[in-house]
């Protein structure tokens, strides 16, 4: 199984963000640079996450990113069905009158695999950066 590129980037950015002190935003500009990505690029994941209501974007030359939720209560799980949306990820290819037994063992073995997910949070994740990287963030904060 396989998330996409865009579902990596969206969780380091949603990290970074969680990262920044409160009431600062971040650019896309700099959001960015600190993954190597192109700025369009990463607009349509930003996008995706505010439609979401995990960010908010304020305009202006102070304007940037920031997380539009309690930090705290953003899970992994949150970020993947904002980006990947909310299908599963097996489906049987085959036509059974009665359901497959194939399909089932897969679909509560993704059901597990959510469940934790969802009682995983980037914020832990942001409270183990290190002071390095926590630092090249406020830097880049606005």
């Amino acid at each position: 199984m396989k998330y996409s590129k865009a579902t990596n980037y969206a969780l380091h950015t949603m990290v970074f963000l969680i990262a920044l002190p409160k009431g600062s935003t971040i650019g896309v500009q700099s959001l960015a640079e600190m993954q190597g990505l192109s700025p369009t690029y990463l607009s349509k994941i930003l996008t995706k996450l505010a439609k979401g209501g995990l960010i908010e974007s304020t305009p202006g030359v102070k304007g940037g990113y920031k997380v539009s939720k309690a930090k705290d209560k953003i899970s992994f799980l949150d970020v993947i069905k904002t980006v990947e949306g909310e299908s599963n990820l097996f489906s049987c290819s085959m036509d059974h009158k009665e359901g497959c037994m194939i399909e089932n063992v897969m679909i509560e073995a993704e059901q597990s695999m959510k469940e934790d997910l969802a009682n995983r949070f980037l914020v832990d994740i942001a409270n183990k950066m290190d002071e390095k990287s926590m630092n090249h963030i406020k830097s880049k904060a606005n």
